[in-house]
Formats: C-alpha cells, sequence, structure tokens
C-alpha cells in the first residue's frame, strides 16, 4: 500500500499517513494484510476458553431446547448467556453472540426505523412493586369466534403480568378485568380506595379513556396516567409484554375459541412469572423479584 498510486489524486501516499487518515493502527493492517495472504484467520487473543466453540454452541442448543420446553421460543444471546451462567459455564456475552450468529440460532427480529424525536425522555421505572403499572391490549384471530381482544396489565417494577385477560369483543368493562385480577391478588377484596396509591398507565384507546373505565379506576383509589399522544414508549412496559407475549404465544399458535384463548393466556402468564429473565433484574425471573421485596409494602 506504501507505493500504490491514489487513483483520484494521482498521487502517492505512506502507509503510515494513510493508517492514521483511517484512524486504524499500521499494526492492524499488517495483521489483516498476512490473514488475507497466508489465507488463515487470526488467532484469539486472551485466555484460552474453558469450552471450545463446538462444545460451548452444544450447550448453547441445550439452553434453547430447555427454554422452549417451559414455551418460550427464539430467546436472544443475553437471556442463553445468562441460563449459561447458571450452569456454571463461564463465557462472554459477544461469544455467545457470535456463536449464534453464525450458527443461526439468533432469534427471529425486525429491523428498527427511524422514529424521529421522543416526547418522552423520563422513566417508568418506579421504587418498588405496586406502585405503578401499565395496561395495554392486542388482538388476536380465533378459528370460531373470530377477531379477539387480549388485555393485560403488567407492574412496571417487578415486570411480572399481574392481570390478563381475552374477551370478544373488547369493550371497557372488559378492559377492567386484568385490573380487577390484579387488585384482588396484591391489594385485597374491590371496595373504593382500596387501589390508594398506585398510577396506571394506559394510552388514549377509547376503552380505556371513557368515563365507565375511569369511573372504576377512580373508585378504587387509582391514579389514572395516560401516556403521550403518537409517543409509544410512555406506555412502554405493557408494549414490551405484549411485544413478548406475540413472539411466544401469540404468533405460534392458534386458537379455536376466545376460551381456549382466555386459558391459554392464563397459562402463559403462569409461565412467565415464574420462568421468564429479566435483564434489568439481574436476570431474576418475575417470582423471585416479588419474593425479595415481599417485606416491601405493596404501596405507600
Amino acid at each position: 500500500m506504501s507505493r500504490a498510486c491514489s487513483v483520484s489524486a494521482g498521487r502517492i501516499y505512506g502507509k503510515a499517513r494513510v493508517c492514521r487518515l483511517w484512524n486504524v493502527a499500521r499494526s492492524t493492517h499488517y495483521a489483516r494484510q498476512a490473514a488475507v495472504e497466508g489465507g488463515v484467520r487470526p488467532r484469539r487473543r486472551g485466555r484460552k476458553p474453558v469450552l471450545p466453540d463446538e462444545e460451548l454452541v452444544a450447550s448453547i442448543r441445550e439452553v434453547l431446547t430447555e427454554a422452549e420446553a417451559l414455551g418460550f421460543r427464539g430467546e436472544g444471546y443475553r437471556k442463553v448467556w445468562a441460563r449459561l451462567r447458571f450452569r456454571g459455564i463461564p463465557v462472554s456475552k459477544e461469544r455467545v453472540r457470535r456463536l449464534m450468529r453464525e450458527h443461526g440460532l439468533q432469534a427471529p427480529h425486525r429491523a428498527g426505523s427511524d422514529r424521529g424525536p421522543r416526547t418522552h425522555d423520563g422513566t417508568l421505572i418506579p421504587k418498588a412493586p405496586n406502585r405503578m403499572w401499565g395496561t395495554d391490549a392486542t388482538q388476536v384471530w380465533t378459528r370460531q369466534d373470530g377477531m379477539a381482544t387480549v388485555f393485560v396489565a403488567v407492574d412496571h417494577f417487578v415486570g411480572d403480568v399481574v392481570g390478563i385477560h381475552a374477551a370478544r369483543p373488547g369493550t371497557r368493562f372488559e378492559a377492567l378485568e386484568p385490573i380487577h385480577q390484579g387488585i384482588r391478588a396484591h391489594f385485597g377484596p374491590l371496595a373504593q380506595g382500596i387501589g390508594a396509591g398506585l398510577v396506571l398507565r394506559h394510552d388514549h384507546g377509547p376503552q380505556y379513556m371513557s368515563h365507565h373505565f375511569q369511573a372504576e379506576i377512580g373508585f378504587l383509589g387509582v391514579e389514572s396516567s395516560p401516556s403521550f399522544i403518537r409517543a409509544p414508549e410512555g406506555n412502554g412496559v405493557a408494549e414490551r409484554f405484549i411485544r413478548t407475549l406475540k413472539e411466544q404465544l401469540l404468533w405460534v399458535q392458534t386458537f379455536d375459541t376466545v376460551e381456549e384463548l382466555r386459558h391459554a393466556l392464563l397459562d402463559f402468564k403462569a409461565r412467565f412469572n415464574r420462568h421468564w429473565l429479566l435483564q434489568r433484574h439481574g436476570y431474576a425471573t418475575p417470582a423471585q423479584v416479588r419474593a425479595a421485596h415481599a417485606t416491601v409494602p405493596d404501596a405507600a
């Protein structure tokens, strides 16, 4: 390269000058050149790994098989890395990511797009359970009953599902069912002011903005917190869970009736809360997180 002539300028530039402009060390250039000329791949730097790539790939496949047996499909490299660590296999995240990519084991995903400036730039995570819940809805097709609406409610701190329901049609009355489930489970019987201290984040859907929905949560003592218009990240906890619900259940299984769908949702809720790994909690499950905060008052 040091004697190569620039096509655009018609001049010869030195290797040190070119590497400096490219912001590439000359040692890196020489190593790449030697690999190309010799037809060999540069050796991995650092200490020798505990497991060779072949054995590690086999362990990764076992982890994915176990996750699929629990009903979770297409887990990403971070959760695979965490499950390997739980098995006592020390390995870096990037190595797991590289091997999953090379062997076609990565979770399927869609490419993102530029969403422009964000209206919401705060935080959605409180400091204790049952301080803020998020609720949202999606739709799924059933063979016999047609289109059904799925309503969910998720705790923003713990990340567990406090309520889930399916109905046809998805009215304002049905939208309250996940909230009622969560109130009964974590506060007590439905009564005036029982949910005092709880904030409910929701979007501007007609079910949630209806007079009946707002009056009911007001009766329970729950504070309504609508997210910003055209800013779904404001209800990001519930939105993210619905994506997981679609990837793990609604997009991989077909249902005959709404009742069959409802039972499958309740089963998924139990499996999710018991076995799903949450990165922001150090790869603990929602059940472990809630148990660890059992001595903390539910609402203040």
